[in-house]
């Protein structure tokens, strides 16, 4: 592991001349080799942000101008719809669509998310490449392990890595991971003059993460696969949404009533938000999201326990609907 530098400055060198490192909201030595980690990964130039939410905010304000229109995967983060309806008095315009097919045309920039959340879809990613907008993929659920966006034909990919990349519940980061080195330099300007910086800490421990990543997400979604199948053939769970992959998941029980009983009577699964964590948690998303998702819906991120255990406490909780 890299040391933890928590320093703000660096003196210049014999010359008077800045070195690599001078100034933390420019760069620190722990987030530059985070970076570079995650950009090894997704196949990209990375970027930290203090948030995925805060990554949003820069990626969409550099590259968009007043006037310009996104168009957003239907039934994506709620919170993502809610931030670029915060941005529509400053000219910027939203639009859903349904991501299983293309883009719809005039837009500036195409938003998509790979599996949404809480829905679960995919993108048909071969349709959002021949648009002519550049393409962000929203890829927190599926991260490296299971997808490189851009090998898909994304221009970024944006990770909430607060989720399975730092994976412990300890961490609030978000990164975007551009295809070009220049579309990377106008964010890291960006980012650099309105000061959305990830600090060391939380920098430090996405790399230590980061070294886990694979046997961890492999793990949960081994678990999770038959999760699924034993939660799809349960009497009480009336929708299963599963994209195959992954430790995210969502399903329906009879109404919000049910719901409620189900989360709260969990003894094991955390209730809980967020996602990505080594600790399974549940919630019913409807006191979040309201009426756009079903009154019954309950997402359940899968952590590292063991499986018959977690089935246990989903089948006891399910049996109260």
């Amino acid at each position: 592991m890299e040391p933890l530098d928590r320093s703000t400055i660096w003196p210049y060198d014999e010359q008077g001349e800045p070195g690599e490192f001078y100034y933390q909201r420019y760069a620190h030595p722990i987030g530059t080799a985070a970076e570079q980690k995650l950009g090894e990964l997704d196949g990209g130039h990375a970027l930290l942000f203090p948030s995925g939410a805060g990554a949003t905010t820069a990626l969409v304000l550099t590259e968009l101008e007043p006037g310009a229109t996104i168009a957003l995967a239907a039934g994506a983060y709620f919170g993502t719809g809610t931030l670029f309806a915060r941005l529509e008095p400053w000219g910027l315009r939203v639009v859903e669509f349904d991501q299983t097919g293309p883009p719809p045309e005039g837009v500036q920039l195409v938003w998509l998310e790979a599996p949404s959340n809480p829905f679960l879809t995919m993108p048909d990613f071969e349709a959002a490449a021949a648009h002519p907008a550049p393409v962000v993929v929203d890829a927190t659920a599926a991260t490296p392990i299971h997808l490189r966006p851009l090998e898909r034909g994304a221009d970024f990919v944006l990770h909430s890595a607060t989720k399975f990349l730092a994976g412990h519940d300890d961490v609030l980061l978000g990164a975007i991971v551009c295809r070009s080195e220049d579309d990377a330099s106008r964010l890291r300007e960006f980012r650099t003059q309105t000061g959305i910086v990830a600090a060391p800490d939380p920098s430090w421990l996405l790399l230590r993460s980061l070294e886990t990543l694979r046997v961890r997400v492999e793990r949960q979604t081994a678990t999770a696969r038959e999760l699924a199948r034993m939660l799809s053939a349960h009497p009480a769970v009336e929708t299963l949404r599963y994209p195959g992959f992954g430790g995210l998941m969502s399903f329906d029980v009879a109404d919000g009533n049910a719901a409620r009983r189900v989360e709260t009577s969990t003894r094991l699964i955390a209730n809980a938000t967020s996602l990505g964590g080594v600790r399974s948690v549940m919630e019913t998303r409807r006191r979040w999201e309201g009426d756009r998702v079903p009154a019954g819906l309950l997402r359940l991120s899968v952590g590292l326990e063991d499986l018959e255990r977690l089935w246990s406490d989903l089948e006891q909780a399910l049996e109260r609907v």
